[in-house]
């Protein structure tokens, strides 16, 4: 196995250069947010507070807002969300359509306020910054991949993410995590922190581990990145070499480059 990817870090450059790009992580237990400069390197401290439920848009947008006031003055803002985005817009919020967050029922009356919500529309507004929205493990993994053949990132967090990329490029997203993993079950469903909880760490590997092996015979990836709150729990004899376990500052981190790649195929909101 590889060892950890590390972020670059802050104090690295000697004089932040602009443009400097708000980044919002939105996490189903966390909601964190930091800016950084043209070279990727944050030059404020993370801010950081809980998710809390019940989550409708107008809730989100809202706490975002608080969220980042005490944050630099930014040009631009890049926003990774965890559910299916496109153009900007909210296709699927698994969290947040539920009535008490992540293992709960779903109200179908949330649900259908998240169905096409434009929430790069709602914070370009909030914020007063152009804004970009993409799939939070699609940003993650922009933050650490190499661009050599078909690398696959993975979040492990409140749920399952994933984020797929050929030679450098962000391929559309597929919602893996909804698909049947085992026992009738999903890979969220068999693999969020709610059942971690549930079965224990040792049973939660086995299964991270099928997990991996059957993402491996479905897409032969080169490269497979780990991150997401719970990769520190992974553990890791068995893990072969193609395999990395990221910070998990890289959902952060990997806001910069929702501006480098225009083939991301999110919005800019116009003016």
């Amino acid at each position: 196995m590889s060892d950890d990817h590390q972020p670059e870090d802050a104090g690295a450059a000697s004089e932040p250069s602009h443009p400097f790009t708000l980044a919002v992580d939105i996490g189903g237990t966390g909601l964190k947010a930091s800016v950084l400069a043209s070279h990727g390197a944050m030059v404020a401290d993370r801010v950081k507070i809980p998710t809390t439920y019940p989550m409708p848009p107008d809730k989100l947008v809202a706490s975002l807002s608080k969220l980042v006031a005490p944050l630099p003055e930014a040009e631009r803002a890049s926003v990774g969300f965890p559910g299916m985005v496109r153009d900007g817009k909210i296709l699927s919020a698994p969290h947040f359509s539920t009535k008490s967050g992540p293992g709960t029922s779903v109200d179908p009356d949330l649900a259908k306020q998240w169905s096409d919500f434009d929430l790069a529309a709602a914070l370009h507004k909030a914020f007063g910054l152009p804004t970009k929205v993409a799939n939070d493990a699609d940003i993650q993994g922009a933050a650490v991949v190499k661009g050599e053949g078909l690398e696959l990132v993975v979040t492990l967090g409140t749920g399952f993410g994933t984020g797929i990329f050929y030679n450098g490029i962000l391929l559309p997203h597929l919602e893996i995590a909804h698909q049947p993993f085992r026992k009738g079950e999903t890979y969220n469903e068999q693999l969020g922190e709610a059942v971690r909880k549930e079965v224990g760490e040792e049973r939660w590997n086995k299964r991270v581990l099928k997990a991996i092996a059957n993402l491996r015979a479905l897409m032969f990836f080169d490269h497979l990145y780990i991150g997401g709150g719970n990769s520190r729990r992974l553990r890791r004899e068995g893990l072969d070499d193609d395999i990395t376990i990221i910070d998990n500052s890289a959902g952060i981190l990997g806001g910069i480059k929702l501006w480098e790649a225009d083939h991301v195929g999110v919005n800019i909101p116009e003016e």
